[in-house]
């Protein structure tokens, strides 16, 4: 066990040291803005001409820097740069953290912590009049409690690194599964290919010799020969919420999920598990679609319209949404239907101060509904890869309550590393 003592950051690391300048010789960029990345989750940066990138993307990084938004910290933009190219540019509404003494996987684990970003969200809004945000230069006095022993150091981040990790690999296996229903689905039911191949007397790609049976061997208006058009009323049943009076303590805090869109904002999946706020069961009184059962698809029909989950927990549910229960088709099916659709969905839209899709207007969209065997088929194949994710997500909410749990032990030193292990080994 080590010694552990209190420094400035400024003294660990460089801050915002690299910017693209004259000897900055790419003519494209891989950019990365602060609404690409939420606590280390990022999304596929953006391929840019720098010609055409906005003004703000010129901060360069490299492997291991830490990038900290410092606008709205409270939002938790930040991450841990792995695999970065010499254009990887990323927005100045980072701070660019590059350490020197100090271990950087240690440090963004660190910065991580519930009471550094408590912090930095209070001190941004403090110093602004339009949106919270701080300088970049908080950093270098901002004080840090770490091991002298760069090997200690290593030892804690890998400790929190390996159940990342964990959570990562199931989040590339959601990517593929997902990717997978997905190009089934626009195969089979937006391109057709199947009855395409059916009509050019070819074997087809997406669909085994007996599925393709399945589809018809012609077209007729449009769609496939027999499947039949609908409007969305008649193949499923929508359902609206409200918001329980916020005034009234005894509709707050109790043991029934209720969901707003923000819930489903920062889902990578469209697997809802948990929701930010409950409700008493005078709270579900107040609404009048009550407790939706599980299973049950939720739509964002407004601010913005277009989020979509299925529930895996019987849930109430606020005025922005449309619940949806499939009648004569699932609601995995309408899932990858309003995927494919979504831009038909907001087309039904209006609205003076923002964009809403009313039931009604949802209801009055038509759908091409295939055979019943078809149906089955597509349920039959893409069900265990839907089931999967769920596995997952489940895993990887149990492997952040971990992290989150032995994280502020762990970085302030009231567990040191060899007994955190043998927690570790009985928490998983």
């Amino acid at each position: 066990m080590g010694i552990w003592k209190t420094t400035t950051l400024g003294e660990l690391v460089e801050i915002n040291k690299r910017s693209i300048d004259k000897n900055f010789t790419f003519d494209e960029i891989e950019y990365i803005d602060t609404s690409s990345v939420i606590k280390n989750n990022f999304c596929e940066p953006q391929k840019l001409k720098l010609a055409n990138a906005p003004s703000r993307a010129k901060r360069l990084v490299k492997d291991n820097d830490i990038i900290y938004s410092t606008v709205r910290p409270i939002q938790r933009h930040y991450g841990f740069i792995k695999k970065a190219k010499p254009n990887t540019v990323v927005s100045t509404g980072f701070a660019v953290l590059s350490a020197k003494r100090i271990d950087p996987k240690f440090l963004f684990y660190y910065l991580s912590r519930h009471e550094i970003v408590e912090y930095l969200n209070a001190t941004a809004e403090a110093n602004t009049t339009t949106f919270p945000a701080f300088n970049p230069s908080l950093f270098e006095n901002l004080e840090i409690f770490a091991p002298e022993s760069i090997k200690e150091q290593k030892a804690i981040a890998k400790i929190l690194s390996s159940l990342d990790e964990r959570g990562e690999l199931n989040r590339q296996m959601n990517a593929t599964l997902e990717q997978v229903a997905r190009v089934l689905f626009k195969a089979w039911f937006v391109d057709f290919e199947p009855v395409r191949a059916n009509v050019e007397n070819r074997p087809p790609a997406s669909a085994s010799a007996e599925i393709a049976k399945l589809f018809p061997s012609e077209f007729e208006n449009g769609i496939p020969k027999g499947w039949r058009i609908r409007r969305l009323g008649e193949v499923l049943e929508a359902k609206g919420g409200t918001t329980p009076s916020t005034k009234e303590p005894k509709f707050w805090n109790g043991e029934n999920f209720w969901a707003t869109p923000k819930d489903l904002s920062n889902l990578q999946f469209p697997v809802l598990l948990t929701t930010e706020r409950r409700i008493t069961d005078e709270g579900v009184r107040q609404i009048s679609s009550g407790i939706l059962p599980k299973g049950t698809l939720l739509l964002s029909s407004r601010a913005p319209i277009g989020y979509l989950a299925i529930s895996q927990i019987p849930v109430s549910i606020n005025q922005g949404f449309i619940a949806i229960q499939g009648k004569t088709v699932s609601n995995l099916f309408l899932l990858h239907w309003l995927t494919e659709n979504m831009e038909a969905v907001k087309s039904r839209a209006n609205g003076s101060t923002f964009q809403e899709i009313s039931k009604s207007n949802f209801r009055e969209i038509e759908i091409a509904i295939p055979n019943s065997d078809l149906l089955q088929e597509f349920e039959k194949l893409v069900k265990p890869l839907f089931e999967k994710i769920v596995i997952n997500e489940r895993e990887n909410q149990k492997l952040a309550q971990i992290r989150d749990s032995l994280l502020p032990r762990l970085i302030s030193g009231k567990i040191r590393v060899g007994e955190s292990e043998n927690e570790l080994e009985a928490a998983v």
